[in-house]
This record gives C-alpha cells, sequence and structure tokens, in this order.
C-alpha cells in the first residue's frame, strides 16, 4: 500500500477477531514506531507489548475497577467520561478485547515525551493499516498514570520508576475480515496558508 493510501483510508477499530497476528507482523508494527521521529533523535519512547490474554483480562478489571472510584465533573474530557460513567454502569473493557495492547511510555519531565509517543503511535497505526491490521489509540492507561495501582501493575511487566505512560494502541484483525478504509469527511482541522502580505504599493 503506497504511504498516503495507508494516511488517508487508516481508520479506528474497536471490533477484533480473537486470531492472534503472528510475531513478526506485531513486530513490523512495533518497527514502525521506533523509527518515529523524536525530539534531539532521543528514542525514549519504551513500547511494552502485551498478547497474552490473562494478563489483558486481569489489566481490563483493573482499569475498570480504578476508574469506578473517580466521579466525573463538568469539565472532565468526553472521553475520560465515558471511561468512568460505562465502568461503574456495564461492562467495560477498555481495550476492546483486541488481541494485542501496546503500551508506550516515555520519561518523566521529558519534554516531548507526548509528541514522540504521539508520531510512534501514528507510525504504528499507518503500519498497521498497510499490513491489513485493525487498530485503535488507547488513552485509559495514560488517564490512569498517576494511580498507584495502575503503576504497580505496569512496573510488574516493565514500566520503569522513572518513566510516564503516554498511550497505547490495541491490534488486531478486524471482526469484519479487513480494516474499514472508507475515508471520513474532514469538518476540523482547519488550514491557515501563512503567506507574505502586499503592501499598498504592489
Amino acid at each position: 500500500m503506497e504511504a498516503l493510501e495507508a494516511i488517508m483510508t487508516r481508520r479506528s477499530t474497536r471490533k477484533y477477531k480473537t486470531d492472534m497476528p503472528g510475531k513478526d507482523v506485531i513486530g513490523k508494527v512495533i518497527e514502525a514506531g521506533r523509527y518515529a521521529p523524536s525530539g534531539s533523535n532521543s528514542q525514549n519512547t519504551h513500547f511494552i507489548v502485551f498478547t497474552d490474554k490473562s494478563i489483558l483480562i486481569q489489566l481490563a478489571e483493573l482499569v475498570k475497577s480504578e476508574f469506578s472510584k473517580m466521579e466525573a465533573g463538568p469539565d472532565t474530557y468526553v472521553s475520560l467520561r465515558h471511561s468512568i460513567s460505562a465502568s461503574k454502569t456495564g461492562d467495560y473493557v477498555f481495550h476492546y478485547n483486541a488481541p494485542v495492547f501496546i503500551v508506550t511510555a516515555n520519561r518523566k519531565g521529558y519534554g516531548n515525551a507526548m509528541a514522540d509517543s504521539a508520531c510512534a503511535l501514528e507510525n504504528m497505526m499507518i503500519a498497521a493499516n498497510a499490513l491489513d491490521l485493525g487498530s485503535c489509540w488507547i488513552n485509559q492507561l495514560h488517564w490512569l498514570d498517576k494511580n498507584d495501582n495502575i503503576r504497580a501493575f505496569m512496573k510488574e511487566y516493565g514500566l520503569g520508576a522513572d518513566e510516564t505512560i503516554t498511550g497505547g494502541l490495541i491490534l488486531g484483525y478486524p471482526e469484519t475480515g479487513f480494516p474499514d478504509r472508507k475515508s471520513l469527511e474532514r469538518k476540523g482541522n482547519p488550514v491557515t496558508w501563512a503567506e507574505q502580505r502586499k503592501t499598498a504599493n504592489e
């Protein structure tokens, strides 16, 4: 798939088959993330890869439990408000039962932590689309980064004490077989061309 096509046809996937992609395919997606740009070429983004179903079930239950203890206020970000509400009212699996969950982390106090990780996550989503995999950005662990129980769990699986959780990505084969590649109309993201203004004498 040509690069621009992979970008323009990328869509988020939230329903997955239980089939596990091969480790070589998952590795290609991760390598795309590792080759993302980073501030001063620091290459600080840490990729923690979960493929064990039992561990993902434990993590989902822990996330649900921690969100259920929270209260949403009028200024709470919409997606975070949904996670809090869903954890209290019904079955809530923050990673949509995808077979692969890749968590990104970066150094605490590093000014480009979020930017570097965002570049890596975007690279991985584009690579996933090119490889006929579905993917979706997952932010719940980032929102719970300062939660002691979440951090303790993540430290068991490689999160450093000096690292902050910056995001995550679910990955797998879409329930429909192939990713939905119908591009959505862009109604936002305005573009302004900052061109030199003409003077009165021109």
